[in-house]
């Protein structure tokens, strides 16, 4: 496993700039379910800012649509054994519903950055969240449409899509949505089809898009990829596990996580692939996008205020006080939460400790959804401390920025966390995060214990254990540390310049594509 610290390399070449093919199935604003969306926001433009000529490829859902300006007719795909393409390789012509999918090109609304849609009629028009129903429950043609998503990504990353006029040297694939690309551009390579290096990254190995063997007909997956050192899963096909296995190299999004997703506990099942690769697995820090999460230019937040100029701050938190229905205490320890609401985020543990932060003298603020049973015991929490404990059911932006910029303390106690944005955004505004030391939560965050308070280096607060006595003891040091106003003030201070930024991990990404690049020229032919 290596942990990325690359010196600044630039993606110029002497062929031009390197042509990235950045795939991925959410992009914020248009479209968010989790920070998938955030990363795919801010990533492409820093890498485009580094040289590189980065094109996204996402699935046409309604939402991605409105928000990109077409800039050319729609492309159709070719299907296996049609222009020189191997038979029996990738989804049929048409999809179950009929229609024939096909590339757009076009640019995103906000930034315009360079876009390829994945048009199929019937297919990505379903309901607002892109992966499961009003229920909850994945859409049952979820193989379908990503598998879809996969083929486009390898056919127009090897410049294989008639009149598309533009091929890549690096396909970059974002969590299983993509995993088959990378099983299709292997099959493409040992027919001499395609040039391209590839690289995937796992933003959370929990979700694995495994389906039964039964979707390999309609997808194309012939027998040189499904078997147990291939795409094959316990007899399924599993998306996540042709990504580990097919691209050149993996990352993921924090230094602590890739190493953690070697171990049985959090390696749901693909540890020993992982271990396998270790060699070729980078841990890189998402970062934070200046642009959206600033609390001196913040729009959503006036006015605003830097670590040297906290009277904002203090404003800050009345407002979010007046917004959550919470009594104006400016003395009181105000503690938010801004997450789904599962037990993968430890928000049971926030629930549990609920009674004891109010009889201490804090606040919570909670603005999420997600498991019944957690937002009824945040619901009860909130009856039994009206004007001390608030909770907004769903997921507002504005609010976010409103909750991130006004508490004092953001609560991130998660079970696993591959490496977490809203610990990142708490530092930038001085909301100290109080997170357990798992994955990005451990890179990212140190805790205000006597030695680090003494050496400078505090900028939160930290448990291990997960149970609600770790938390409830990380509390207590928070609670502590606010008595100490001076004391607080210089962590605050530290915390608010502490930078993770978008060019830092752009910089690391440019140094995986070229490693893989100079992997597969040394190597000749890809692995398994």
């Amino acid at each position: 496993m290596r942990l990325t610290t690359p010196t600044a390399p630039t993606a110029a070449t002497a062929a031009g700039p390197l042509r990235v093919l950045y795939v991925c199935a959410e992009v914020f604003p248009w479209l968010k379910t989790g920070g998938l969306a955030d990363v795919s926001a801010a990533l492409p433009p820093a890498l485009s800012a580094l040289g590189a000529d980065v094109r996204l490829l996402m699935p046409a859902f309604s939402a991605i649509a409105a928000g990109v300006e077409p800039q050319g007719p729609i492309i159709h795909l070719p299907a296996g054994g049609t222009h020189g393409l191997p038979h029996g390789l990738g989804p049929q012509a048409h999809t179950a519903s009929g229609t024939a999918p096909g590339l757009q090109a076009g640019r995103l609304k906000d930034t315009g950055q360079p876009v390829w849609l994945l048009h199929a009629p019937g297919l990505y028009q379903q309901g607002l969240n892109p992966y499961q129903d009003d229920h909850g429950h994945p859409w049952a043609n979820s193989a379908e449409r990503f598998g879809w998503l996969g083929w486009a990504a390898a056919l127009l990353g090897s410049g294989l899509v008639p009149g598309a006029g533009w091929s890549a040297d690096v396909v970059h694939g974002h969590d299983w949505h993509t995993g088959l690309a990378f099983g299709y551009l292997h099959a493409l390579r040992h027919k001499g089809l395609s040039q391209a290096t590839t690289v995937f990254t796992i933003h959370n190995l929990a979700y694995q898009g495994v389906f039964g063997a039964g979707v390999r007909a309609g997808l194309g997956l012939p027998d040189s990829l499904f078997h147990m050192q291939g795409l094959e899963y316990h007899g399924n096909v599993s998306f996540m596990k042709a990504g580990l296995v097919y691209a050149d190299h993996i990352t993921t999004v924090s230094p602590t996580y890739a190493h953690e997703i070697t171990t049985p506990e959090q390696g749901f099942g693909l540890d020993g692939v992982l271990r396998q690769r270790r060699g070729r697995l980078h841990g890189i820090l998402n970062g934070v996008d200046s642009s959206v999460w600033n609390p001196a230019a913040d729009p959503l937040v006036q006015p605003g205020f830097d670590a040297e100029h906290l009277e904002g701050k203090a404003l800050a938190k009345t407002a979010l006080q007046d917004r959550m229905g919470l009594a104006p205490r400016p003395d009181a320890l105000l503690c938010t939460v801004v997450s789904r609401l599962t037990g993968q985020k430890g928000l049971h543990l926030v629930a549990q400790v609920a009674d004891e932060l109010v009889a201490r003298g804090g606040q919570l603020a909670v603005l999420g959804a997600g498991e019944p049973g957690i937002e009824q015991a945040l619901r009860d929490a909130q009856h039994r401390h009206p004007g001390q404990v608030a909770l907004h059911v769903g997921y507002d932006e504005p609010l976010a920025h409103t909750l991130v910029a006004g508490a004092d303390v953001i609560l991130v106690p998660s079970h696993f966390e591959p490496c977490g944005l809203t610990q990142l955004y708490g530092l930038r505004y001085g909301t100290l995060p109080l997170v357990r030391a798992v994955g990005g939560l451990a890179d990212t965050v140190t805790d205000s214990s006597l030695e680090n308070l003494d050496d400078g280096s505090a900028s939160g607060f930290v448990f291990t254990s997960f149970d609600a006595k770790g938390l409830h003891t990380a509390l207590r040091r928070a609670f502590a540390l606010y008595r100490r106003p001076a004391d607080w003030r210089t962590v605050q201070r530290h915390a608010m310049g502490l930078r993770f930024d978008w060019d830092r991990a752009a910089q690391a990404y440019l140094h995986v594509y070229r490693m893989a690049q100079t992997d597969r020229q040394h190597s000749g032919t890809p692995h398994a």
